[in-house]
């Protein structure tokens, strides 16, 4: 046990041998030698003053006009006008022309044809010899009663006696799909002569004439064999009184 302690007290003076000393510098200040010990110390930073900027905002001056009062009533002096603004020129562009619109032109007549109508030829031409001679605004409204069956279309020929027809015409019937083509028709007519500057108060149906057109086979019962639709060319004009 005595020697262990031995041991142990000549490593602890060991360890105290070892220990780093401080370094020493010897500064010479003259008379003296004096021993400065340099521990490890972080140098001080100096501290710089921020200097203001002094920033001068100069006001920019607007140009003034001097102007010199005259010294007498009889001889005025012109006024001076020290600063000259500068002159803007603007480019101006050539004003597009506008194009002038040509007056209508006023037509006579009007005309309107219908081709191939799926109208029995025997009708049209009962339908055109009604309305010939008449206002087309008048011939729709009589076109309208025989397709309510208040009046019937005289019609030559053996037909059934009708009342309310005029002299010389006792047989009459009512056609209603020759009437509703009729009336498209004569729409269209006035339509036409509202476009050629025409009044349209004033017409009159001076042409109505039907034709008979080619007719087209149409698919029936093997037994009764192919037939024909039967078609119509219908022409109508009219004019002002």
């Amino acid at each position: 046990m005595v020697e262990q302690n031995k041991k142990q007290n000549q490593k602890n003076e060991n360890n105290k041998m070892n220990v780093k000393k401080p370094e020493e510098k010897i500064v010479n200040t003259g008379k003296k030698i004096e021993k400065k010990k340099f521990e490890n110390k972080k140098p001080e930073v100096k501290k710089i003053p921020e200097q203001k900027k002094e920033i001068k905002t100069e006001i920019a001056k607007t140009p003034t006009i001097e102007v010199a009062q005259p010294t007498s009533a009889t001889t005025p002096t012109n006024p001076t006008i020290t600063p000259e603004t500068p002159v803007v020129k603007t480019e101006t562009k050539p004003e597009a022309k506008k194009e002038e619109k040509k007056p209508q032109k006023k037509w006579d007549e009007a005309t309107v044809c219908m081709k191939d109508a799926p109208i029995s030829t025997k009708y049209a031409r009962d339908v055109c010899s009604f309305i010939k001679g008449k206002n087309p605004d008048r011939a729709i409204d009589l076109l309208q009663d025989i397709i309510k069956q208040k009046k019937a279309l005289p019609m030559k020929g053996e037909c059934a006696h009708k009342k309310g027809l005029p002299k010389g015409r006792s047989g009459g019937k009512y056609p209603v799909k020759a009437s509703e083509h009729f009336i498209l028709g004569l729409k269209n007519l006035i339509a036409n002569a509202k476009v050629k500057m025409m009044n349209t108060e004033r017409l009159y149906i001076y042409l109505a004439k039907a034709d008979k057109a080619p007719g087209y086979l149409r698919g029936t019962r093997i037994s009764f064999g192919p037939k024909k639709f039967k078609r119509s060319h219908v022409l109508i004009g009219v004019k002002e009184r």
